[in-house]
């Protein structure tokens, strides 16, 4: 009898267990026996790991063989311990030196003729394995991007990984991840007139706010530009995107924020996202984690897609659950809806003000979260060139470098993420800044989650303008910024 331990890690959301692999070789009838998974995958699992090991030219076990996983707590599987389970067998019935896998982990499927997948949430599977402390992570060689400086051992199939493990020639470091891109996708610079719209965007981007494009005529292409106005991706933002990508099985290969921008013909699933049978299905909401959401003719969404908005606005996270359990995955992005007049699209709309009304009432449920509301207005064929996205960027970064100075010691990042509490305490307004809120206030043009909203773009504008406080002309601006009114 001969018996063989491997290590592996599956994931659960965006979080990665270890998995403890047992293999035993013993004299018997012929057998194959895998506990621990769910039943669903446990006859393709052993189908698969039989026919790779005999594609790679060695013998199968001609006995009883036992393999046990230590998956109690973790319902999800998925084809990432394949490769670990493989490798605990071929250890147990001495193809390969039980010590050679002592120290190393398996992370990968396998393909019948052998070869080594690649498999969703491949980067955190491996800051998992490393935080354990094992000296080296097999994984698959086309998984080129990894997260960080770890040790990691690259193969194509079972042959070349177990002849690397006996030349023991030590893992092979991989390469940094990719720094964010000079190439802008479309510059400011570049986008004719429009100076209402892109000042809205810059707003926008230094304060975190969300954002109604109603009536522009190149809405995308503004909402594109919104991504390199803003930040690059910090290091605990980056990983968290590259999770959530590696789960989507997408690639991701810089800093840049993300930008999503699903079709309102798309279905809930493919908006919030989905688990079902412990697989789970980031949707655009999460692929848009720490970047931008942007639904062009938000109108035509259905109700129920803008209506369920609302709860990854206002947490920062969508649930997904199913019989196997309840999964949180992160979702804090900056919303930009744009919206025509009407839905007949023509520009010489002619239809009854009751259906143009229709039409834009089906935001109200999300009115209440968006900060700036810009209208387009003609172009002014003598207006000089717009500054370029580097130059607005710059602006942004610093206004941005205020306001983190000025949050310093609290979990929030931007003006957008203040609460109502905070900012009728700690970062009050003076009484002057506050006299153009009190009218509409008072005759109930605005409510209080409203002036929310227009307090915190009050205090953007202030940062834009390298001001310690906002002034009254910073309220002003910031109400007739709700209102979505002429500037």
């Amino acid at each position: 009898m001969s018996h063989a331990v491997t290590y592996s890690a599956t994931l659960v959301g965006l979080s990665d267990r270890v998995v403890r692999i047992e293999a035993e070789v013993s004299a018997g009838l012929p057998e194959f026996r895998l506990t621990g998974l769910p039943m669903a995958t446990t006859g393709s699992t052993r189908d698969r790991v039989r026919a790779a090991i005999l594609n790679s030219g060695h013998a199968w076990p001609d006995r009883r063989i036992t393999v046990a996983v230590s998956l109690s707590e973790v319902p999800s599987y998925g084809c990432m311990l394949d490769v670990a389970i493989a490798m605990a067998i071929l250890a147990a019935a001495g193809v390969i030196p039980a010590a050679s896998i002592a120290h190393t982990a398996f992370v990968g499927e396998l393909g019948l003729d052998g070869g080594l997948r690649h498999v969703r949430g491949l980067p955190s599977a491996i800051e998992a394995l490393a935080a354990a402390g094992f000296r080296a992570i097999a994984v698959p060689v086309a998984s080129i991007e990894h997260p960080g400086q770890r040790p990691v051992i690259s193969a194509t199939c079972l042959t070349d990984l177990i002849e690397q493990l006996a030349r023991d020639t030590g893992p092979a470091e991989p390469g940094s991840p990719s720094s964010r891109t000079n190439a802008y996708h479309v510059d400011l610079a570049d986008l004719p007139g429009d100076q209402a719209g892109k000042r809205a965007l810059e707003i926008s981007a230094a304060g975190g706010h969300h954002l109604l494009l109603h009536g522009h005529p190149a809405p995308a292409a503004l909402a594109d530009c919104l991504p390199d106005l803003l930040p690059p991706l910090d290091a605990a933002d980056h990983s968290e995107v590259g999770e959530i990508y590696a789960l989507a099985n997408l690639p991701r290969r810089n800093r840049r924020r993300p930008l999503c921008t699903p079709h309102y013909s798309n279905t809930a699933a493919t908006i919030f996202g989905l688990r079902s049978h412990g697989r789970i299905h980031p949707g655009a909401v999460s692929l848009a984690h720490a970047g931008v959401l942007f639904l062009d003719d938000a109108p035509a969404y259905a109700l129920s897609i803008l209506d369920g908005l609302r709860l990854p606005l206002d947490t920062g996270e969508v649930i997904l659950a199913d019989s196997d359990g309840i999964v949180h995955l992160p979702a804090r992005f900056q919303l930009v809806l744009a919206a025509s007049a009407c839905s007949c699209g023509r520009e010489n709309c002619r239809c009854r003000p009751a259906h143009r009304h229709r039409h834009l009432n089906r935001l109200t449920a999300l009115r209440s979260r968006i900060a700036i509301t810009t209208t387009a207005q003609p172009d002014d064929p003598n207006a000089a060139p717009g500054a370029t996205t580097a130059t607005v960027a710059a602006r942004v970064a610093e206004a941005r470098a205020r306001a983190a100075y000025r949050l310093a010691g609290t979990p929030h990042r931007a003006n957008g993420d203040i609460p109502a509490l905070d900012l009728r305490t700690a970062h009050r307004l003076d009484p002057e800044a506050l006299d153009p809120l009190d009218l509409p206030l008072r005759s109930g043009k605005i409510t209080f989650a409203a002036m929310t909203q227009i307090l915190r773009v009050a205090w953007t504008l202030a940062d834009l303008r390298a001001a310690a406080r906002p002034s009254k002309d910073d309220t002003h601006h910031a109400l007739r910024l709700w209102q979505g009114a002429p500037l």
